[in-house]
């Protein structure tokens, strides 16, 4: 069978990585890829982003299974359109993105369906979001309802940051947001206080079958420190994520969102992923759905995967999760992502990569913002490279990934150097 991943980023990378080892699989494609992609012998790029291009390719060279990466091609209808066209294809609708490409409908979506999350207001006017802000204070969340890639979120903890972002999302647009029908929106909630973790689950329409648990840090520097990103590195498993947790996050976050889409009449396939705030009690609150796998939490829970994840990809898409069994490496995968000079806001893209080892089967260097030009890896994005190790526990894989990362330099590299503190911590 011919695979297709749609992106560019780690995350498909490492997909991309993942499929290939199926030997049910003739040729992996991966449309645009990466320079990580470029370089893999058993990965061709396709350097087509038009996603009506890329349907007629598909069709034209036989392709059987497509899998969509991120989240930009799903709010633009990707699936509806290569389903349409007799196309398999593994993601959600463009309807069903809303609860990811629309903060706005996600909140209204779990407030109506009785799904745990932050008390919050919508405004699409400034004074009245400002006059908001200064009856709840801060701490406070200010999140840019659209896709932002990750960096639509501020955690403000004064009132000046939150009025700040407030400006940057409705009036200068600095994040770069793409905005939903009828213009600029923030949608302002209550800071939650606790632990976060990345609840993943497939959807065929009918079952669900959740993939190991995940942690990421989203903040830039150490200690959770600095502005929000799209994510510095992650660790599966996460051990914030007890078994009572996870039942709970079953029960009354994934489960009632599968069932609340059905009610409103969207069937839901794909991923979907539930950014939970747990607090010291193990109560959880529904901070944010993604309709695809995070990044970089997908590298790490694709280095644990045992199972093909071919044949995880054809049971989700012909409704037949209730008969798969999928197998985890029981060692610790831990990532660290390596970013751009400039990075969330004004990454430097163009700068030589050099020092990149050899990938191994428990060390793998995932490519995200990277291009190959004349021989040549070059930054050409925020986040640039994650750095994916396995070992027995966490404080093994977290040393392992450092040691990885290493011998490899571009100019303003941006690194922590505290990925899975939380879990060692513990």
């Amino acid at each position: 069978m011919k695979v297709l991943v749609v992106g560019s980023g780690g995350r498909e990378h490492a997909m991309a990585w993942k499929l290939a080892q199926s030997p049910k699989i003739q040729q992996v494609y991966v449309a645009p890829g990466n320079g990580g992609t470029a370089k893999d012998k058993n990965l061709v790029n396709v350097p087509i982003t038009d996603l009506a291009v890329l349907r007629q390719w598909a069709l034209d060279n036989g392709i059987g299974l497509t899998l969509v990466g991120p989240e930009a091609p799903l709010a633009a209808g990707i699936v509806d359109d290569f389903r349409a066209h007799g196309l398999r294809i593994f993601g959600p609708t463009q309807a069903a993105a809303q609860l990811e490409s629309s903060k706005a409908f996600s909140k209204a979506f779990m407030q109506r369906h009785g799904i745990p999350t932050a008390e919050f207001d919508t405004f699409s006017d400034a004074s009245l979001a400002h006059a908001y802000v200064d009856r709840k204070g801060a701490p406070i969340v200010v999140k840019a309802d659209g896709l932002a890639a990750g960096k639509g979120v501020v955690v403000a903890m004064t009132l000046a940051e939150a009025h700040e972002a407030i400006d940057f999302m409705l009036l200068d647009n600095t994040l770069g947001v793409a905005h939903n029908a009828g213009g600029a929106r923030v949608v302002i909630e209550e800071f939650l206080q606790g632990e976060e973790a990345s609840f993943m689950v497939l959807c065929d329409g009918q079952n669900v079958a959740a993939l190991a648990t995940s942690q990421d840090h989203k903040r830039l520097l150490d200690k959770d420190e600095g502005p929000n990103t799209g994510g510095m590195g992650a660790y599966s498993p996460a051990p914030v994520v007890t078994a009572e947790v996870h039942a709970r996050a079953m029960r009354e976050v994934i489960l009632p969102t599968i069932r609340g889409m059905e009610k409103d009449g969207i069937t839901y396939t794909g991923f979907l992923y539930a950014g939970l705030m747990i607090d010291p009690q193990g109560r959880i609150k529904t901070l944010e759905f993604n309709c695809r796998m995070g990044d970089p939490e997908t590298q790490p829970i694709l280095m644990r995967l045992k199972s093909d994840f071919l044949e995880v990809l054809l049971a989700a898409t012909s409704e037949g999760l209730d008969q798969l069994e999928m197998e985890w490496d029981r060692r610790v995968a831990l990532g660290v992502v390596m970013a751009a000079h400039g990075y969330p806001l004004n990454p430097r893209k163009g700068d030589a990569i050099t020092g990149l080892p050899q990938d191994e089967g428990d060390a793998m260097v995932f490519h995200a913002g990277t291009t190959e030009k004349d021989g040549q890896i070059l930054t050409s994005g925020g986040r640039v490279l994650c750095v994916t190790a396995l070992a027995d526990s966490v404080k093994q894989a977290q040393q392992k990934a450092y040691q990885t990362a290493s011998p490899i330099a571009f100019d303003g590299m941006q690194m922590r150097r505290d990925i899975g503190y939380r879990a060692i911590k513990n």
